[in-house]
């Protein structure tokens, strides 16, 4: 049996005149041009136009042909079930009306954009409540995404841009989520129990305006979302990053860790919505008025505070100030033996909840205990080396490197604690992808974390990240889903899943990402650049300038501290190239290249802005020879789909080249498999 989604991609392809499918499957109701039938049938030009006005719900199920390919019968049974039993009775229950399936799709449209919502509500509460025998990763969800547009009726059909926003919102959707327009947030916004987190503006391919994206939460507090409104419960917190008062900043990374861990701890409290660490952090190292804070983040509290680590010791303030009034409502000091630090954490954690007034259930207080390791200089180790990830020079081996030394020595002293393990596999393999480095791929790494923790939302996003470039790409996906549901707001996952959307040609989604991870780490430029790439298949002109601009920016202060910073250079001719600035362009390469010789990363980032940008298509594959004579097969993976090499790929020396690194990749692993003689 065929699979539904490659059914449907096939069907996209005929409707646009594609020659293969794209991988884009998802979106199929979408048209490019409402005017004009894409199978060549009746057009709107023979009749009088009819459009009118209605809420667009497109939904998907997440990850449906990594389910086809493991149990293709199975599968689809237990959605012709979800349908009959779940799906279309919530729809009819809404008063909405099914517009068509497509494969693992749906359209519907409903004369209320509340009952819509409400709609996709009750959808996703009764799927994530369906099939409690399955494992997460092969269960039905759903992706939903709804908009409120003036549509084209054809019969019993609807096109147009309407239809278009609602499925890319679907996109954006996390994985048992939605997504919405700003017309449906304005719509609802106070009418149902819900939470709104502002995603900002995003372009979608095909379409002339950004669309500003919500994404639609339950009521129920969780970690980065905007609190509940009724003010009943409206008991909030944001924790500001704690002052390192040690007089020396290489200790830094113990003050930011002990901020962030207890973020983490006051978040598993049910009555509490804690605001997020990306959120937190921005104020870090700036002068900061509590009130304004809170009006800005609609929390009712602040924690403030400090922490001062001499020798074996460790001194921690912590004060916790009324949003409205800016009085203290408690705080303490405490001078512990570092090896203490452990029992503190919880003290400190507990304490803030007696001071709201709020309930600690039995399952909370055991899940703040939870440290993952019981050891102070495993964990000191492991907050070394996540400083340094966060902070260190992104374009260099270097920190991969350091990265792993410091890993390897917390694991030395826990072999059991699984944030380190994490950490060292996404090390591993920005070695083996930007540097060619020989060695572990980072998969031990990751399934050994995941074997100790499954719950690490890190440890899920590296393992994605190895089988995406080892072509195992359903695999990632399931992979990623699962990160993205247990740790939306890390750092890492965001990274990684933008490299894997990207590598999938679903832009929107990598754009979404990217955008995130960029904006929590200032100092990383790589998905600053990457979102250049990202606008600029899109056809989006103005977000490309203003991720140049931005990418432009990081890479120029980088690069006027470390000159010989080859990735740094490498993005900022990208950025030059994306701002129309040709001549600084090209005088990049030369000087990147006397620098940084050895940078293999450096010289594909730069074919890559000669064929986009520069269209100096010869140079490009000048620049692309040596690389390909070293590159390992996950590089080679990522060539195959990165759409910045579109334009050369029938080229006959593009072919040669590619054809040549194949057959020395499928030569050297026959020689690896070969039997060895005595």
């Amino acid at each position: 049996m065929a699979c539904l989604n490659q059914l449907v991609a096939e069907d996209n392809a005929q409707l646009t005149g594609m020659a293969k499918p794209p991988i884009l499957s998802l979106a199929g109701w979408e048209q490019p041009d409402a005017l004009s039938h894409p199978r060549g049938g009746p057009t709107f030009e023979s009749r009088p136009m009819q459009r009118r006005l209605t809420a667009i719900l497109s939904a998907d199920v997440a990850g449906y042909s990594g389910l086809m390919e493991a149990a293709e019968a199975e599968t689809l049974e237990r959605l012709k079930v979800n349908r009959s039993q779940v799906f279309d009775p919530c729809i009819a229950a809404h008063g909405g009306r099914l517009v068509k399936l497509m494969g693992d799709g749906a359209l519907v449209e409903f004369t209320s954009v509340i009952a819509a919502v409400n709609c996709a509500l009750a959808i996703q509460e009764a799927t994530a409540r369906a099939e409690p025998e399955l494992a997460e990763a092969k269960r039905i969800l759903y992706r939903i995404g709804i908009n409120l547009g003036d549509v084209i009726v054809d019969g019993d059909d609807i096109y147009g841009e309407g239809v278009n926003v609602a499925a890319r919102l679907q996109l954006m959707a996390p994985v048992g989520g939605i997504a919405l327009s700003a017309t449906v947030r304005d719509h609802v916004v106070g009418k149902v129990p819900c939470a709104f987190e502002d995603l900002g503006e995003h372009t979608a391919k095909n379409m002339e305006r950004p669309v500003h994206v919500f994404i639609l939460r339950p009521a129920e507090p969780v970690v980065g979302e905007e609190p509940r409104t009724d003010p009943r419960q409206r008991v909030s917190i944001c924790v500001l990053p704690f002052a390192n008062m040690s007089g020396d900043p290489e200790q830094e990374y113990f003050s930011d860790g002990i901020s962030e861990d207890i973020i983490t701890d006051l978040s598993k409290v049910s009555a509490l919505w804690v605001a997020a660490r990306n959120t937190a952090f921005t104020f870090k190292g700036k002068h900061v008025d509590v009130p304004q804070v809170a009006r800005q983040l609609k929390v009712s509290h602040v924690l403030e505070g400090s922490v001062r680590k001499a020798g074996g010791r460790v001194r921690i303030t912590a004060q916790l100030v009324d949003g409205a009034t800016g009085g203290h409502i408690w705080a303490e000091r405490y001078d512990r033996d570092l090896n203490d630090i452990f029992a503190l954490q919880d003290e400190i954690s507990q304490a803030i909840v007696a001071a709201l007034k709020l309930q600690l259930l039995p399952e909370e207080k055991k899940a703040i205990e939870q440290r993952g390791t019981t050891n102070p200089e495993a964990y000191k180790l492991y907050l070394m080396a996540r400083q340094y990830s966060i902070t260190g020079n992104f374009g260099s081996a270097h920190r991969s490197e350091l990265i792993i030394r410091l890993c390897r020595r917390a694991i030395e002293i826990d072999p059991n604690y699984a944030r380190p393990w994490a950490l060292m596999a996404g090390a591993q393999i920005k070695l083996r992808f930007f540097f060619g480095r020989e060695g572990d791929d980072g998969l031990t790494a990751a399934e050994r974390a995941i074997e100790l923790d499954a719950n690490l939302g890190e440890a899920h996003a590296a393992k994605a990240r190895v089988l995406a470039q080892n072509a195992h790409l359903d695999g990632a996906q399931r992979e990623m889903e699962i990160a993205l549901r247990l740790d939306p707001e890390s750092y890492d996952v965001n990274v990684a899943a933008g490299q894997l959307y990207y590598q999938l040609r679903r832009f929107d989604e990598a754009i979404l990402h990217f955008e995130k991870a960029a904006t929590t780490v200032e100092t990383d430029f790589s998905a600053a650049g990457m979102l250049v790439s990202c606008h600029t298949v899109i056809g989006d002109k103005q977000g490309a300038r203003r991720a140049a601009r931005r990418a432009l920016e990081r890479c120029e202060k980088i690069v006027a501290v470390e000159p010989d910073n080859g990735s740094a250079m490498g993005f900022a001719v990208g950025a030059l190239a994306a701002l129309g600035e040709a001549e600084r362009a090209k005088e990049w390469p030369e000087r990147a290249l006397l620098l940084d010789p050895d940078n293999v990363n450096l010289r594909y980032n730069f074919a890559c802005s000669l064929v986009t940008d520069l269209h100096d298509y010869d140079a490009a594959l000048d620049m692309l020879g040596p690389r390909f004579e070293t590159m390992g097969i996950e590089v080679l993976n990522w060539v195959k789909n990165d759409p910045d090499l579109d334009p050369i790929r029938d080229d006959p020396r593009f072919k040669a080249i590619l054809e040549a690194a194949e057959a020395r990749l499928a030569h050297s692993s026959a020689k690896e498999r070969s039997p060895r003689r005595e």
